[in-house]
């Protein structure tokens, strides 16, 4: 036990150090230079940065202050001092540690700034830390609302930085900068999912036996059957159900149609899977 911790440990230590690097070359290797910001915190930051010409490296952990402070009374102790660690980690980095200006090329800028902050944030959370408080206070205030979720609180949030970004920077920079979130978002989900993103597959149809077997024997997945009634008819309908990565998607389907051509396939991607048989990648 005492060594799964230790490299539970040194697998966390790694993965934030790595998050802390990839954020700081995307913010002094390409977005500084250009006067693109990001989303979140960090954006805020950034902008104040370029207002009142105060180091950026001063502003991160400042802002972000607040934000780990209530993570330690809502998410724990640990949580907290792996996140102040991360954050101030990065302001030190950006302080003293020296990254080449990569591209002039305003597009690449946008794209692979955003790209480097976000695998920086991505891999900094699979180390159970945050480099960024906007997750955690789009959490606090979703739950205090029960009206907007988390989703909801990050888009209003980054919809009024930008804004701002438009304001005072210029509406091309604010565009650029939109550009960047995006890059930095999807690399932050692929990051954190990446090709093992769980997707539940419900199959409807007559010849269910034989399909589930198919996918139990040949694909070596887990089958869940539930029972339904038909609408038509009311007559009792087995339900498979199985959950799958995006890889196996087509297997799935194919399988089934090879045995039923009309059978009723749907499909939905799964925020969270844990426990079974599915094996589920480690965020925190």
């Amino acid at each position: 036990m005492k060594m799964s911790r230790s490299v539970r440990l040194g697998t966390d230590i790694l993965l934030i150090l790595g998050g802390i690097f990839c954020a700081a070359f995307g913010l002094k290797g390409f977005l500084l230079s250009s006067h693109f910001i990001d989303g979140g915190v960090t954006g805020v930051s950034m902008l104040l940065a370029k207002i009142f010409s105060i180091p950026l490296a001063i502003l991160i952990p400042l802002i972000n202050l607040p934000f780990i402070l209530l993570a330690f009374r809502q998410m724990g102790w640990r949580f907290a001092v792996k996140s102040a660690l991360a954050i101030a980690g990065l302001a030190l980095c950006l302080a003293f540690v020296t990254f080449p200006d990569v591209t002039p090329d305003k597009l690449l800028t946008a794209i692979f700034g955003g790209f480097f902050i976000g695998a920086g944030i991505g891999l900094t959370i699979r180390g159970g830390a945050v480099l960024d408080g906007t997750e955690i206070a789009a959490l606090l205030i979703s739950k205090a609302t029960h009206i907007l979720r988390v989703g909801d609180v990050i888009l209003i949030l980054n919809i009024v930085i930008f804004l701002f970004a438009a304001f005072f920077l210029g509406v091309e920079p604010a565009l650029y900068s939109v550009l960047t979130y995006l890059a930095a978002s999807r690399t932050i989900d692929f990051i954190l999912h990446g090709l093992e993103e769980f997707t539940g597959i419900t199959i409807i149809s007559l010849q269910n036996e034989a399909i589930r077997q198919a996918i139990v024997r040949d694909l070596k997945r887990s089958v869940t059957v539930y029972q339904g009634r038909r609408g038509s008819s009311n007559e009792a309908q087995d339900i498979l159900f199985c959950v799958v990565t995006r890889l196996e998607i087509a297997l799935i389907k194919n399988a089934a149609r090879d045995i039923d051509e009309n059978a009723f396939i749907m499909m939905h991607t799964l925020s969270d899977v844990e426990g079974g048989v599915v094996k589920k990648s480690r965020f925190h």
